[in-house]
């Protein structure tokens, strides 16, 4: 009976990633289980809208900012495709949503350390090993990297409604019977809702429905993209952020949110365009909701709409709003999966009840024997969900699992300094 290196549950983008970086490295035995056949793998597939784009450059690729020789790369994806000259003369460094996705699926299919239709039901421990059981076949590891990724969000007020509403995540399977309803509305204010909303205001007209935006945010917040921002994404501020206390860790994974949950600037700009070109014929049949919370929800069969609760924070007003149509791009939000109820007391938890994530990115009581692929936010800030960031990780990963550095890591890249300097500052 054999005995992996390690057993990597889940395959995002991260451990997709990890299955790149350590195919090459024959003195390392790792095995990656997908729940998806590979007919079903893609990334984000219900959000494929044409001409959407990444919010990162194409460099924040599997495998790039560990190994740019890769074969694994983007830009080897391009070459292979014949696209790789479009891609140049184009002049943009963010992929299209649709062409990454078309690239996770051409890397996943030239590993052969990946097993697809693989759904983990538990994972125990026994003899100082990892018994993975997936459906009636058991893994043995002395290792695990956990990337089972964020679920889809459905605000409490939601929960069990019935109808037909739709998670942003499932959205193009949707569309056509959502405009064929004479009332639509979106919950949120992300890069998801602003593109379904793009969506649909362009085919208002055509359809003849109303398109009502309600987020509870203040305003429709870009994404902050500045170069010495952008550094918060950076080793740098890793450390300086794992070191703070658990109390300002928290506080500040609330304050940032909008540093990765926002929505590209041109696209704002783009829905404002649309409004005022759609306004010159007349008033448009969409309102646009801020400062606007979800209180209650009720679904009423006979006459096939939504009764929705709502209240302006600032204003203390409370208001309702029908709706035939209810679109959630209420975004995704991890929760601890049960396959790893066996092990619990192996996992260190933090005064939440969420994971205590080392610096080095283990849960695990002894520091090395089971890693976290993102939902660390609370410990490494926003790196944690940063695409760019994923070859980062995986680096130091790759080095836990084999006692040397593989891939260099970088150590110290910002010219900012996040925290207090040592001693006195020379004038």
């Amino acid at each position: 009976m054999s005995t992996h290196d390690f057993v990597a549950i889940g395959l995002g983008p991260y451990n997709l990633g990890l299955a790149c970086l350590t195919e090459p490295l024959a003195e390392l035995d790792g095995v990656f289980l997908e729940a998806r056949s590979q007919a079903e793998f893609a990334w984000h597939p219900g959000m494929m809208l044409d001409a959407t784009r990444l919010q990162t450059p194409f460099m924040s690729d599997l495998v790039t900012l560990a190994d740019p020789t890769s074969p694994y790369s983007f830009l080897n994806y391009l070459k292979e495709t014949g696209r790789l000259y479009p891609f140049y003369i184009r002049e943009s460094f963010y992929p299209l949503r649709t062409e990454y996705s078309d690239y996770t699926r051409w890397a996943a299919a030239r590993l052969r350390n990946v097993h697809f239709g693989r759904t983990v039901d538990r994972v125990t421990y026994a003899a100082g090993r990892y018994e993975v059981h997936a459906g009636g076949e058991t893994y043995h590891a002395r290792r695990i990297v956990l990337g089972t990724g964020t679920p889809p969000h459905t605000p409490a007020a939601c929960a069990g409604l019935g109808g037909d509403l739709v998670h942003a995540s499932r959205y193009l399977a949707a569309r056509e019977s959502l405009r064929a309803k004479g009332s639509i509305t979106i919950l949120g204010s992300g890069q998801s809702a602003a593109e379904i909303y793009r969506d649909l205001l362009a085919g208002i007209d055509a359809h003849g429905y109303r398109l009502d935006w309600v987020t509870r945010s203040p305003r429709f917040f870009p994404l902050e993209y500045t170069k010495l921002t952008l550094e918060i994404t950076s080793p740098d501020y890793v450390d300086y952020f794992h070191a703070l206390p658990e109390p300002a860790r928290y506080r500040l994974e609330a304050a940032q949110k909008a540093l990765f949950k926002g929505i590209n600037a041109e696209l704002v700009n783009e829905i404002y365009d649309l409004l005022y070109a759609r306004s010159a014929a007349g008033p448009v049949a969409t309102r646009l909701l801020t400062n606007t919370a979800l209180h209650s929800a009720a679904w009423d069969a006979d006459t096939g709409r939504y009764t929705l609760g709502l209240r302006h924070e600032e204003q203390g007003r409370d208001f309702t709003l029908h709706t035939e149509g209810l679109v959630l791009a209420t975004g995704y939000r991890y929760t601890v999966p049960a396959l790893l109820d066996p092990i619990r007391d192996r996992i260190r938890w933090d005064s939440r009840g969420r994971f205590d994530v080392a610096r080095n990115y283990s849960i695990d009581h002894e520091g090395r024997e089971i890693f976290l692929q993102n939902a660390g936010t609370h410990t490494h800030g926003i790196t944690s969900p940063d695409l760019g960031m994923g070859a980062y990780r995986n680096s130091w990963i790759i080095r836990e699992l084999l006692g040397r550095e593989v891939y260099p890591i970088e150590k110290s890249i910002a010219f900012q300094e996040f925290g207090a300097p040592a001693g006195a500052v020379a004038s």
